[in-house]
């Protein structure tokens, strides 16, 4: 299958009647609480489509302008080496970490450590039980760190659901010392305001500062009041893990009000999620930066003090962004990719009706010096192959394939699979290979495909929610000197040096 040159990557119009018409005009009525992010946070959605647009889905399928039901598809540049299904954890899968030979993958269940010293044929070393969405994971040294985001009645791996309205409820990180991998042992546990949707590790040589993002306060909720403009700082201790705690709580978004000064969202900004606090953060240690996606705002800080990140400069996109996701940084720290996940990752958004700029990346140049550097928009990304409007498909994880010169990255849009693109021109990007499965339903929305894609020492890893773990090479002459780049440890959201 040849990339781009096929017109049916660029003019699908599948679902471009009422269902996606109905479901763009939800999306820009819906108020903050309507666009939860992340599927799994409750039930996953199952929605009917029309008869009309299953059938013309089943169509489409047949003529071969779409893949068939779970068909696999890529580029020319891409071989599907392996797919480890899901085992002992049926949950959503979610996001990835890697250290030396082994991945370790998170899932709303728990966690999973796959051996991957031979990428074509990986092994379960060890799976670890312990539910709390999302699971997002992380590693440093011996240490393994979990984000947990869904009120529990306590912090062990033996909770239960319990409401956020119990002061008894529970949520935060946990931490497991991983230093015997078919072993790990849960050592400690930090409770953290609104809980911990996902994290970003700050490693120095003696302690690991976490960065927790959550966000969502209602007065009915003792452990997570308005306003909530900031995010939990947690201090580790290599050595004496047992002993984490929470050692600050910068506000991000002064201002008056019970909010904070962060965007409003609707009904000033329709369709724009109310800042309550953040995403994700990407930080680059060897610049002292970080970026923050925070729900109706991009942020870019400076983490020289790691225990008082400052803001430097903030953005909104009123027009086309309706949830700030995560951030990615190019290699030179001159450009930031910010994801819009439209739709909360369960919506079928990468259609002609929703179009080209929403659901998107958004490529930032940083420009100027110092504490006056400011975060300037040059261009949209998006995946350049319509799906189904049984597909979930937005922006979501991704990370840097390291080649100097270049900016390139890889990344997951749920069921619109996995991108590889070129952000060298920040005004042009463009597509250079791609991997994706056909619908997973002909005649339902069901959440399910890539949550994360991303790079790591010459091949490609992607946690599926619904099909597992899988492992694609890439062979390309733009992105083959990323072979050459060889890391012992990498939390994406954590972005190394490379080059160093």
């Amino acid at each position: 299958m040849t990339l781009l040159n096929d017109p049916r990557t660029r003019h699908r119009r599948l679902g471009v009647a009422a269902v996606a018409a109905g479901l763009l005009a939800a999306l820009l009525t819906a108020g903050p609480a309507a666009a939860t992010p992340d599927p799994g946070d409750g039930p996953a959605a199952r929605e009917k489509v029309s008869r009309s647009d299953a059938a013309e889905l089943k169509a489409a399928m047949a003529s071969g302008e779409i893949p068939g039901h779970d068909e696999i598809v890529h580029s020319d540049n891409v071989q599907h080496l392996t797919n480890i299904p899901k085992d002992a954890l049926p949950g959503i899968n979610s996001d990835l970490a890697f250290q030396g030979k082994y991945a370790f993958a998170g899932n709303y269940d728990g966690f999973r450590i796959l051996d991957i010293s031979t990428p074509k044929a990986p092994k379960t070393v060890s799976q670890v039980l312990c539910p709390g969405s999302q699971n997002d994971i992380s590693v440093s040294g011996n240490l393994l760190f979990l984000s947990t985001d869904s009120s529990r009645s306590d912090n062990s791996c033996n909770s239960t659901t319990q409401p956020a309205t119990e002061k008894s409820s529970w949520e935060g990180m946990k931490v497991f010392d991983i230093s015997d991998k078919a072993n790990p042992k849960y050592v400690a546990a930090v409770e953290t305001a609104c809980g911990s949707h996902t994290h970003s590790l700050v490693p120095e040589r003696k302690n690991v500062y976490i960065y927790v993002s959550s966000y969502s306060p209602s007065a009915t909720f003792p452990d997570c009041q308005p306003p909530h403009d900031g995010v939990s700082v947690i201090k580790v201790p290599r050595h004496a893990p047992e002993k984490a705690a929470v050692v600050n709580f910068p506000v991000l978004f002064p201002g008056e009000g019970p909010d904070g000064g962060g965007n409003p969202g609707s009904p000033t900004n329709p369709g724009v999620s109310k800042t309550t606090g953040c995403h994700d953060i990407t930080v680059l240690p060897s610049k002292d930066l970080a970026a923050g996606a925070c729900m109706g705002d991009g942020v870019l800080f400076s983490i020289k003090d790691p225990e008082h990140p400052k803001v430097i400069d903030q953005v909104e996109d009123n027009v086309n962004f309706a949830f700030w996701h995560s951030a990615t940084f190019n290699q030179k720290a001159d450009k930031v990719v910010f994801t819009d996940e439209l739709g909360g990752g369960g919506a079928a958004t990468c259609n002609a009706a929703i179009g080209p700029n929403r659901g998107a990346d958004g490529i930032y140049d940083i420009v100027g010096k110092g504490d006056r550097r400011k975060l300037v928009f040059r261009s949209y990304y998006k995946i350049p192959r319509h799906q189904a409007d049984t597909e979930n498909c937005v922006a979501h994880n991704g990370s840097l394939i390291p080649v100097k010169g270049k900016d390139l990255m890889v990344q997951a849009w749920y069921q619109g699979g996995v991108s590889v693109w070129d952000f060298t021109d920040s005004v042009h990007p463009k597509e250079i290979a791609y991997f994706e499965r056909g619908p997973l339903s002909t005649d339902t929305l069901q959440v399910g495909g890539s949550w994360s894609a991303y790079y790591y020492n010459g091949y490609i890893y992607s946690n599926d929610i619904a099909k597992g773990f899988d492992v694609l090479k890439l062979s390309d002459r733009r992105t083959d000197p990323a072979k050459r780049v060889r890391l012992g440890e990498l939390n994406v959201q954590t972005q190394p040096d490379y080059f160093d």
